[in-house]
């Protein structure tokens, strides 16, 4: 018996007055999902804690069943070894954004268009870059996913301890790195990021690639936003955790680090870009392949677009996208002698355009569960399930008993 948790990024949402007052997921036609509800169990799940925004990477750290607030150290770790780079102890990591920056210093759009194409030359002109008076830091710079990108110092004397530069929203400057200690540490890193963000700036504004961008009518991206430090954490490593042997399919590199740094065996998927446009029949076969594979018993399973959406507040485009992979339900309701879990990781409702702390549903699917009288699947119907209200961390324990694979607590 093999287990698959999938995990429709940003799903949830909160009634919406152009939808008849009904959340993206309950205005969808899902036929294959709400068939998942009926042959299912139904609940309502809070990624972290009741009322607690959950960031992506904190949701999934949840839900795999370690606790975020002992083991989560910031965003960049998880994206770097996501897409690639070998981070090593004492390395301070950052996740980036590709941004727009007008004349006057202002950020016209924090994610530069939702670029797509040309990261990679301008990643080029950004890596090794020597700042003047912090020669002996190496900056390490590669392209992740869309607008994402990394940022890795590696050196002495430098921290963790520092601020963002992301100023959140479009019509105000970078915000100005600071030290958040006293150590000089931190104040050295602050303003290497600085000096950074604003040599990014002079490096891009002029890239062949902006050039041409800007010709077509499109965002350039031309700064750099770093964001998320953190350092390396030391997760117990996920076969050694369960007894399983895992993989994972996800399409950004923040969750593809999640999944290496927790041992799992990452599955690449081509045309899989993390957008509303990704290639859902490529992500389809590779699941199916997987979960036949003999050396896998576990896989974890991302899918972005609907997340993207609700950042973006476009709310045809989430209800059209939660459409299109009900068609990835069918194919993996297909698959025998497995426990399948489809929930979310967070809300990202349209009229918030960022996450909020409301609670997602969720199935469990496979043999001998207890069948609910639940047969929609959406955020209001799940409330009525016979799983109640879990958390986030109940997920993993849930499935390790049905697989029976649970040692018993007590005599």
């Amino acid at each position: 018996m093999k287990g698959i948790i999938m995990i429709i990024d940003g799903m949830g949402d909160r009634p919406l007055k152009e939808l008849g007052y009904k959340t993206p997921l309950e205005a969808a036609n899902t036929p294959n999902m709400d068939k998942l509800a009926e042959i299912g169990i139904n609940g309502i799940m809070d990624p972290i804690r009741p009322g607690i925004r959950a960031g992506s990477d904190t949701s999934h750290i949840s839900i795999l069943g370690y606790d975020p607030y002992e083991v989560y150290t910031g965003r960049g770790p998880f994206e770097a070894a996501g897409i690639g780079l070998e981070v090593i102890a004492g390395d301070i990591a950052f996740r980036c954004n590709f941004s727009t920056q007008d004349e006057n210093g202002i950020i016209t759009d924090r994610r530069a268009g939702r670029i797509r194409e040309g990261t990679e030359k301008i990643s080029e002109s950004i890596n090794n870059l020597k700042l003047e008076g912090f020669e002996d830091i190496e900056i390490i710079f590669k392209e992740s996913t869309g607008h994402r990108a990394v940022l890795v110092l590696r050196g002495e004397g430098i921290s963790d301890k520092v601020s963002d530069s992301d100023p959140k929203n479009e019509g105000k400057p970078p915000k100005e790195v600071i030290s958040l200690d006293d150590s000089q540490e931190a104040q050295k890193t602050a303003q290497i990021l600085n000096k950074f963000v604003e040599t990014s700036y002079e490096l891009l504004k002029d890239h062949p690639v902006n050039l041409k961008r800007i010709e077509k009518g499109e965002n350039p991206a031309n700064v750099i936003l770093p964001r998320g430090v953190g350092a390396v954490p030391n997760l117990v490593p996920f076969s050694e955790k369960y007894g399983l042997k895992a993989a994972c399919i996800a399409e950004t590199g923040l969750i593809k680090g999640i999944g290496k740094i927790a041992g799992m065996n990452l599955i690449e998927v081509e045309g899989a870009t993390g957008g509303t446009d990704t290639n859902l029949e490529n992500i389809t076969k590779s699941i199916k392949n997987t979960a036949e594979d003999d050396n896998c018993e576990f896989i974890l399973i991302n899918i972005d677009g609907a997340d993207e959406a609700g950042h973006d507040g476009q709310m045809e485009e989430k209800v059209k996208f939660i459409e299109k992979v009900d068609t990835v339900i069918s194919e993996i309701m297909q698959i025998d002698d497995v426990y399948f879990i489809l929930t979310a990781d967070h809300s990202t409702p349209i009229s918030v355009m960022d996450h909020t702390g409301d609670p997602v549903p969720i199935i469990i699917k496979g043999p001998e569960v207890r069948v609910d009288d639940v047969n929609k699947f959406s955020e209001r119907a799940a409330v009525s399930g016979g799983l109640c209200r879990i958390r986030g961390s109940d997920v993993m324990n849930i499935l390790m008993d049905l697989m029976n694979k649970s040692e018993k607590f007590g005599a």
